[in-house]
């Protein structure tokens, strides 16, 4: 073989794996953020009349993670501007992981593995690939922020009490406008370093999950090696959360260190996404236990819609879920918190919701606690929480 043969076979040898690996990062989100169609109730007009009266707010959803234009009515995925708008949402918080454990499992994983989300971005050829924890949330946050300014108003950022009131007025006035609240799953995010917390603050982050799929300097994992309770970091960090108005979010936490959260929690907590083992019994999930004691602090329990959080994927299972949270702790206390594009696979996209508010009144909830459900607590908690004014005064 010429020297220039055996030049362009090494070429070909490099460059084959390294397109395929791009095709297939390209394709990544069409495999794991996938609709499988569960069966929808036929949605009355009494449904219709609810869903579209009621706020409707989700409190988990990983739609940046991706780098999809969110303004742009998508073939993959289950959020976007137009499909909030369908779906008649008021409200989404997009939250943002920033390390996921490759090969990862839901009962045991150690620190230090390879991180997906770096193999992910390479693959994709994003930025995120060589940016850190706090770097990709800084990154993802100018792109939210970038979306909002190019969405001419009709997404906005929710940042603080006076943002989220003024889109209530607005809703209220049957404005289709949609706010959008930024939050970190895992404090990792943070890189165990206390300023760093303002500086996610200053980003416009208003939600935390101390953990997620792994034990880090914050807190135990459920999906932890330890499963222990708060560090002393995790401690100040709530301390800090509450002074600086951004919500505690309890998912993904280790049963003990949602004991000592809870304990040291003088705000409303919530539990963004998942489920409850009274209808779904698994580690993921809440006890009753907790779900009284997020209740009995004010907090919210979010539902999610895929399997392992209400053991099901159609709109019935996921009400089944909030009805029991609403019988055991009270209407106040149930909320949305579907985890869509979180490499879920779900029944319906959120498009689909009033097939939801239909599911709930087949469970037997009246107007006034599916209002709730939908929206008027996750509302009633950041208005508690938010604080009245970003740190440069806006």
């Amino acid at each position: 073989m010429s020297t220039r043969l055996r030049a362009r076979a090494l070429l070909l040898g490099l460059t084959l794996p390294l397109l395929i690996w791009i095709v297939l990062g390209l394709q990544l989100e069409r495999w794991i953020n996938r609709v499988d169609p569960a069966p929808l109730p036929p949605v009355t007009p009494l449904a219709r009349r609810i869903h579209d009266a009621s706020f409707v707010a989700d409190l988990h959803a990983d739609s940046l993670l991706f780098g999809r234009d969110l303004l742009a009515l998508g073939t993959r995925g289950h959020v976007d501007l137009p499909r909030l708008q369908l779906g008649g949402v008021a409200l989404q918080v997009f939250s943002l992981p920033t390390v996921v454990p490759f090969g990862l499992n839901l009962e045991r994983n150690e620190r230090g593995r390879v991180d997906l989300l770096t193999l992910a971005g390479a693959a994709q050829l994003s930025p995120t690939a060589v940016l850190g924890p706090m770097g990709r949330a800084l990154y993802r946050a100018d792109a939210l922020q970038a979306f909002a300014l190019a969405s001419e108003g009709e997404l906005v950022m929710i940042q603080t009490r006076g943002d989220l009131e003024r889109l209530g007025r607005a809703r209220l006035q049957g404005s289709p406008q949609i706010g959008a609240l930024l939050a970190l799953e895992g404090a990792h995010a943070l890189e165990s370093t206390p300023a760093n917390l303002e500086r996610a603050l200053d980003a416009g982050y208003r939600m935390i999950g101390l953990t997620h799929f792994f034990d880090n300097d914050y807190a135990g994992s459920a999906h932890g090696v330890t499963q222990g309770g708060l560090t002393a970091l995790g401690r100040r960090t709530i301390a800090d959360m509450e002074r600086l108005g951004i919500t505690l979010d309890l998912a993904h936490l280790a049963p003990s260190a949602i004991d000592e959260a809870l304990d040291l929690s003088t705000r409303p907590t919530v539990s963004s996404h998942g489920g409850v083992r009274g209808t779904c019994d698994n580690a993921r999930n809440l006890s009753d236990a907790h779900v009284r004691r997020i209740a009995e602090g004010g907090g919210v329990i979010g539902i999610g819609y895929w399997d392992v959080a209400v053991c099901g994927r159609a709109p019935a299972d996921v009400a089944r879920a909030l009805a029991y949270v609403v019988r055991l702790a009270g209407p106040e206390h149930a909320a949305l918190g579907s985890d869509y594009d979180g490499a879920t696979t779900v029944g319906f996209d959120t498009r689909q919701l009033p097939a939801l508010t239909q599911a709930l009144l087949d469970e037997g909830l009246e107007e006034a606690e599916i209002r709730l459900v939908l929206g008027k607590n996750v509302q009633r908690v950041l208005l508690q929480n938010l604080p009245a004014m970003t740190r440069n005064g806006g």
